[in-house]
């Protein structure tokens, strides 16, 4: 339940609290069972010799874990708003990550969204630590909301950690520490009387110093004046069941002044939803692109390359209850060679995911929820069914694929069983 905090201790909180509207506290408690497995299989070594693989058994990798934010991610925060007449209102929001499974994780960081806004019939300006707008659509046409086991592979895709191939060749993810929120951002939110029509941009500054003339940069550490940064927009409309967004964001992801480098991660994507009553419909498709832009421009490919994902869900009301399931397809292309060993690179990583659960509300505020997902990788992709986003990399890595191991990811399947309440 939302509760006003009396006067005394909001003064205790925000120091001029009794100045405002109104000041609550609120949360999300999400606790549950969790079940995690790859299956591996021998495929043979890279240039080595055929050999008989029959007889070669597959390696398995599973895990029982006690979790946190399968259906909703567990969080702590307090958010007010003060009337300043006129239309105008001033705004605040803190909220924290919790990791209730063993207490670690609670109010010692506002890492989830600390904002501070000034709104009016011109719309909202908003400032501080927020969600980027390139984000929402992976979130809100997927009948999972990137939450546990059912999270979609454009989401796993667009935050998992890159690799470098014993050729030297780049066949990693994206890495972008931007991909959920951006810190130190500018953003604007048009109003909501807009007839439907609803939209943000956000500019994050990467606070890093800017040396003139350039030579001056220090060679130490890593030369990075430009990484950090982050700038995108989303625009949709809704209106009755339809809703339909698009959505673009690049993050600057590292730089190096010397070499005349700088990597960039692009995003862009479509999503929409329609809501015929008995069902709810969900789609997406985006791409993702890891540029290198260089001064001075390789002889031999430049090493860039793109992810393209794909997103069909469905939500299903069932009395006090809700199925959801989904379908999500990741692929890789890796379009230019940063080397001349072309020869040596394997083929395109692709993955498939299902995913199916139920929730059943026992009340408004409190639900127990159950997901189960499979997922097949294709050459080379080694998806799994744990994903977490509290540090935006993969929590379940598949130590069997260590360089000449002649093993690949073929398998992994997942499930979540859990309680959810909000207060």
């Amino acid at each position: 339940m939302k509760k006003t905090l009396l006067p005394l201790a909001a003064l205790a909180l925000a120091g001029t609290a009794s100045a405002q509207s109104s000041v609550t506290l609120f949360g999300v408690v999400d606790a549950g069972v969790s079940y995690y497995q790859t299956t591996s299989k021998f495929v043979g070594t890279p240039g080595a010799p055929l050999v008989n693989f029959v007889g070669t058994p597959d390696l398995k990798q599973s895990q029982w874990a006690l979790t946190s934010g399968n259906y909703n991610n567990s969080r702590l925060g307090f958010r007010g708003t003060e009337d300043l007449g006129g239309g105008l209102a001033a705004s605040f929001w803190l909220e924290s990550p919790m990791s209730n499974d063993d207490g670690v994780v609670g109010l010692s960081t506002f890492g989830r969204r600390s904002t501070v806004s000034l709104s009016g019939d011109f719309g909202e300006l908003r400032l501080g630590r927020d969600y980027t707008p390139s984000f929402w659509n992976d979130g809100i046409f997927d009948p999972f909301g990137v939450n546990g086991v059912g999270t979609n592979l454009i989401a796993t895709m667009s935050s998992g950690p890159r690799t470098v191939t014993a050729a030297g060749v780049d066949r990693g993810l994206f890495s972008n520490a931007n991909y959920i929120r951006a810190s130190n951002s500018v953003g604007y939110i048009l109003p909501p009387n807009l007839g439907g029509f609803y939209g943000q941009v956000m500019y994050a500054f990467n606070e890093q110093v800017k040396y003139d003339p350039g030579a001056t940069t220090p060679a130490t550490p890593l030369n990075k004046s430009r990484t950090g940064g982050y700038s995108g927009g989303r625009f949709g409309y809704a209106n009755g069941g339809l809703d339909i967004a698009a959505s673009y964001g690049q993050s600057i992801t590292g730089d190096n002044y010397f070499l005349g480098e700088t990597t960039k991660v692009k995003t862009a994507n479509l999503g929409a939803s329609y809501d015929f009553g008995v069902v709810k419909l969900f789609g997406e498709v985006s791409r993702v692109k890891n540029v290198f832009d260089y001064v001075t421009p390789p002889l031999v490919g430049t090493g860039d390359y793109k992810g393209d994902g794909y997103l069909l869900g469905a939500t299903v009301p069932v009395g006090p209850g809700l199925i959801r399931a989904a379908w999500s397809h990741v692929k890789l292309n890796y379009t230019s060679a940063p080397t001349l060993a072309t020869a040596l690179v394997p083929p395109e990583p692709e993955a498939d995911k299902f995913a199916l659960g139920y929730v059943h509300n026992l009340s408004k505020r409190t639900a127990l929820y159950v997901t189960g997902t499979l997922i097949k990788n294709k050459n080379g992709a080694n998806f799994n069914a744990n994903s977490t986003f509290t540090t935006g990399t993969p929590g379940f890595t598949n130590t069997f694929l260590t360089t000449g191991s002649g093993y690949e990811a073929k398998n992994a399947m997942g499930y979540d069983f859990g309680i959810r309440h909000a207060f």
